[in-house]
């Protein structure tokens, strides 16, 4: 503890992968969508947000980049072995969403 705070290790994960954003892009990589249009067409999320989650997942080493296309240098995004170890966080927020926050009509 400093000054009182508790050090947690659900803080440090929050750091990394606690908004929106980054779930919905984690939640596509593990459904097998690895394309940047891809991704934020299924996330509905605005390209600039992709973007910097997509670098910010990388920068904490979930996900890494691979070259597909090199003119124009175009890249695809996959999970690393640490990104896959979130499979299960994100079946439980799938779960406990059906379960409680099922989808509204209209």
């Amino acid at each position: 503890m400093v000054d009182g705070v508790r050090d947690c290790a659900i803080a440090n994960t929050l750091e990394v992968i606690g908004d929106k954003w980054s779930l919905l892009v984690l939640r596509e990589l593990a459904l097998g969508v690895h394309r940047f249009n891809d991704i934020q067409r299924h996330t509905g999320a605005p390209r600039d947000r992709v973007a910097d989650r997509l670098r910010n997942l990388e920068q904490s080493g979930v996900i890494e980049r691979r070259l597909y296309n090199e003119h124009p240098p175009r890249f695809e995004y996959w999970l690393t072995p640490s990104g896959r170890d979130l499979a299960p966080v994100l079946d439980s927020l799938r779960e406990w969403g059906e379960a409680h926050r099922p989808p509204t009509a209209g």
